[in-house]
């Protein structure tokens, strides 16, 4: 099987964990935008057990707090699609009023050209509260 969450080889690791990690998603677009990826080939979250699933959610809720005090943004997106890459996976993306797609997904029509202005050094308060809240 050719999965490409399978990989890891030019992701950003923020964290991990023997069942999970966490990568931030190079997108100049979209600053702080963090996927939470399931370790071993995983389809659905009901393919998991009750353990697994509510592992899983708090890493995703651990970094939407954390986005949410280091990024700022006016809203935080979570999304679990899955439709290309079939391997569980959650996107934590944080949304600005002036952001190249808002109010609309951030796969749809851009609305304006949308200019980042991330907070300084935001990758590495990122990954120190990603750590030390996951701990």
């Amino acid at each position: 099987m050719n999965c490409e969450l399978c990989q890891t080889t030019s992701e950003t690791l923020l964290w991990r964990s023997e069942l999970c990690r966490v990568v931030l998603v190079e997108d100049a677009d979209y600053p702080g935008f963090c996927r939470v990826i399931w370790n071993r080939h995983v389809k659905e979250m009901t393919d998991l057990n009750d353990g697994e699933q509510h592992a899983l959610m708090n890493v995703v809720f651990a970094v939407e707090s954390t986005l949410r005090v280091v990024m700022q943004p006016d809203k935080i997106n979570l999304a679990s699609l899955g439709n290309l890459t079939p391997h569980l996976h959650w996107h934590i993306i944080p949304r600005y009023a002036l952001d190249k797609h808002f109010p609309n997904p951030i796969w749809g029509t851009p609305q304006r050209a949308g200019i980042p202005k991330p907070p300084l050094d935001w990758q590495a308060r990122l990954a120190k509260s990603i750590c030390q809240r996951l701990q």
